[in-house]
């Protein structure tokens, strides 16, 4: 009886497991969808806290983008560009302000507005981004000492850094 009580238990089973093969089969693909997020936050989390973020500005990736299209105008030759910052690029960030008045004193404070990114992280929520402000540039070039190439030279940094002609000095090189 033991035997013949397991045999139409398995056989119950079965006919349970063929009935609702599909919708089983549907629970192990969402749980494995489910899973599939959690890895990616993992990788995420471990990426180097070094790497600058989207918008962050570095002016060597500017001076090398400048000396990579100057050495594009025609006579200039090896370029090589140096930039001063006077100041650098910031962003400007929301803030909470409240006031509370006890009897004569006033007392405010500030506080910065957070959004939050999901899983559990947090960033600063930024409302202005200000670009670099230049002090000067300097260019070396072979062709520097030609007076139609210092003027196309002046005009395009000027244009890109917003400098005047007196703060960008041309000088030949070598």
């Amino acid at each position: 009886m033991n035997k013949k009580a397991l045999g139409s238990g398995l056989g119950g089973v079965r006919t349970v497991f063929e009935r609702y093969k599909f919708v089983l089969l549907v629970i192990a693909a969402g749980a494995v969808l489910l899973l599939l997020p959690s890895f990616e936050r993992e990788e995420m989390q471990t990426a180097p806290l070094s790497a600058p973020f989207a918008g962050e500005f570095q002016v060597e990736d500017l001076e090398r983008k400048l000396e990579d299209a100057l050495s594009q105008v025609e006579g200039a030759g090896e370029v090589k560009v140096i930039l001063t910052v006077q100041s650098t690029a910031r962003q400007v960030l929301a803030q909470d302000g409240r006031s509370t008045q006890r009897g004569e004193d006033l007392e405010s404070s500030l506080t910065t507005v957070v959004v939050s990114k999901g899983s559990g992280t947090q960033e600063p929520l930024a409302i202005q981004q200000l670009s670099p402000q230049y002090q000067g540039a300097l260019v070396v070039c072979s062709g520097g000492g030609v007076p139609t190439v210092r003027l196309q030279i002046v005009e395009a940094v000027s244009a890109l850094t917003g400098l005047g002609a007196d703060r960008i000095s041309v000088c030949k090189g070598k």
